[in-house]
């Protein structure tokens, strides 16, 4: 499924559910296993994931209370996913303002900026997770196309690292996962992280 072949609402619960799957499959002790992401644990994406866009959403006059990602990371997910499901749903003719986006309809808004952050941050938690996440070959390419002609715009902004050098004839998963600063052969290394920094874990030799 592409978001440009369904509605903003459909491709929502698509891509959510397949991240919700991921939470569920985790253990208490998973989330404090290291990512693709430097600095960042498995916990650490589900809050960015969760916090940005409830703060996101003010700019279409929605004030989503905040959730409390590190007491129950499934629960507030859960809760999280039903709060975006809803304002997609039923958009209600709600504009978002952002200084940096424009004036966007919300469900729109939710579409190309947070929909599209949840289905490229699945493949970093399935990877902490230790597990494989095919994320659909030809949306990948469509979305390396969209973005390889604003790339300077992008790495200014700070969203993306530096590209990570993959082969020409690399799938188009890893070629997108490589722009957007990740190494595609990334493995969990065993290290777990204490109060926000990462250390050997004791079951590592």
């Amino acid at each position: 499924m592409t978001s440009t072949s369904t509605s903003p609402a459909r491709q929502h619960a698509y891509d959510a559910a397949r991240f919700t799957e991921l939470v569920e499959s985790a253990s208490t002790g998973d989330w404090a296993r290291p990512s693709p992401i430097a600095e960042w644990t498995a916990l650490g994406i589900v809050k960015h994931l969760v916090e940005w866009p409830r703060e996101f959403l003010k700019g279409a006059g929605i004030d989503l209370p905040a959730l409390d990602v590190e007491d129950d990371p499934a629960a507030a997910w859960t809760q999280h996913v039903a709060d975006i499901q809803a304002i997609v749903d039923d958009p209600a003719g709600r504009v978002l303002s952002n200084p940096h986006t424009g004036n966007k309809p919300v469900d729109e808004a939710i579409d190309q900026f947070y929909t599209a952050d949840l289905w490229m941050h699945s493949w970093d938690l399935a990877r902490a997770l230790g597990r494989k996440l095919d994320l659909g070959q030809e949306r990948c390419a469509a979305a390396l196309a969209a973005m390889e002609p604003i790339e300077q715009t992008l790495r200014d902004s700070g969203q993306f690292g530096s590209a990570v050098a993959v082969a020409p004839d690399a799938s188009a998963q890893d070629k997108l996962i490589a722009f957007i600063g990740r190494d595609p052969a990334w493995q969990p290394d065993g290290r777990v992280a204490t109060n926000g920094r990462l250390r050997p874990s004791p079951m590592t030799d």
